[in-house]
């Protein structure tokens, strides 16, 4: 309305011979225009300056961007940044230390490619986990067994956690803590650790195999006998079986149906080996857990039963149904035999390793455990003397 009457208004000084003030109002509405397209550049300028400001100086752009430029091939860093983001870096981490709680753990150990072949050469390495209290007071012999086999295996301990030991850097078992809890014997907590150290092992892709052992265990082969029978494999060794006594079908709890059920109930060792996709559905576990936390109490003890009847449950067929680790429950009680350094013999030794019949495959085998326990620390010294010869482990 504005600039219609102004119009109306020079038309008319021009008509009346009034050109001078014509031409003033025109100038001055060209002035004006001018002022007015200027702020607003100006003023776009200005947002766009404090909003990249805002944004650069965000807490929320601690992430890097999703697509930036390269670095320049002088950059101080660029060496290591590639390294560290390298495929191999990320599928097989070399530290073991994080903060992720144990609900971040599993759920990022529960991640599997759907690609079968992966884009990287991928040697199986078998994951030996220690549950320990503290030092590994075999660990001499252990090193002796790992001697030479780099790049064949992984090792992961679970200790107490006050426990601040580290071995020499020369040693197997140097910087191979997890984060690790308090464990309670006969407690959810026991379970807790299991679970654990499989998680924590599955976070390296090259891992296929895991085997749980104790600070007592001993290995009854070499590393090339162990290693073949476990990657050749075709099923897992966990034992799983019906106990019709009072310490095992006594041990149910009818509260814990309908999602357990007698029928369900198992029994077992506690000393596992699983392959990968069996380790995977064990700490992937959410709603067979609760229900044992909660109504598997003494008399019922969670690491005889739970592992047990939860893979009878979800995966039967990953199975052999028995353990690789060999226990003397002869003795009756509610723990095995200790041996001490007058039991080992050579005798002794290969009574365990040959001494029993089992299917491996599908056929007819004497190789029926891989390792054993319960070995007291006294039996160190005659173990070192022994193993080179009857066991074939590098001196």
């Amino acid at each position: 309305m504005l600039g219609k009457e102004l119009s109306i208004r020079i038309r008319r000084e021009i008509r009346d011979g009034n050109f001078q003030v014509a031409t003033t109002i025109i100038f001055s509405l060209s002035v004006t225009f001018l002022v007015l397209v200027l702020a607003t550049i100006i003023n776009d300028h200005f947002k766009r300056f404090v909003l990249y400001e805002d944004l650069s100086l965000s807490p929320l752009n601690a992430f890097p961007p999703l697509f930036s430029s390269s670095p320049s091939p002088h950059h101080p860093c660029m060496q290591q940044c590639d390294h560290a983001n390298t495929l191999q870096e990320w599928v097989s981490p070399g530290a073991l230390s994080h903060s992720m709680s144990d609900e971040e753990l599993m759920w990022r150990a529960s991640m599997a490619p759907r690609l079968v072949e992966p884009p990287f050469n991928r040697t199986p390495k078998i994951a030996f986990m220690f549950l320990t209290r503290g030092r590994l007071p075999l660990a001499p012999l252990w090193e002796m067994f790992f001697k030479g086999n780099e790049g064949l295996f992984s090792i992961y301990l679970h200790t107490s956690p006050e426990f601040a030991y580290e071995p020499s850097n020369s040693s197997a078992f140097y910087n191979r803590r997890i984060p690790s809890k308090l464990v309670q014997w006969g407690k959810p907590s026991m379970i807790d650790a299991e679970k654990r150290l499989l998680a924590n092992a599955l976070l390296d892709f090259s891992n296929e195999r895991f085997i749980l052992l104790s600070e007592s265990c001993i290995p009854l082969f070499n590393f090339s006998t162990i290693y073949l029978h476990l990657t050749n494999s075709d099923r897992s060794f966990l034992s799983a079986f019906d106990d019709p006594r009072p310490i095992g079908r006594g041990r149910y709890n009818r509260r814990m149906g309908p999602a357990i059920e007698l029928s369900d109930w198992r029994k077992g060792s506690q000393w596992f080996e699983a392959n990968r996709e069996l380790a995977l559905a064990i700490i992937s576990d959410v709603t067979y857990y609760p229900i044992f936390r909660n109504y598997c109490m003494p008399p019922c003890y969670m690491d005889e039963h739970y592992f047990p009847t939860l893979v009878t449950k979800v995966c039967p067929n990953l199975t052999s149904n028995r353990t690789i680790t060999w226990t003397d429950w002869t003795g009756g009680g509610s723990h095995p035999a200790l041996f001490k350094a007058n039991d080992v013999t050579e005798g002794f030794l290969n009574r365990v390793r040959f001494g029993f019949n089992c299917t491996y495959n599908g056929e007819v085998s004497s190789v029926c455990f891989l390792f054993a326990r319960k070995f007291h620390p006294n039996t160190l010294q005659p173990l070192l003397r022994i193993a080179p010869k009857l066991l074939g482990f590098n001196p």
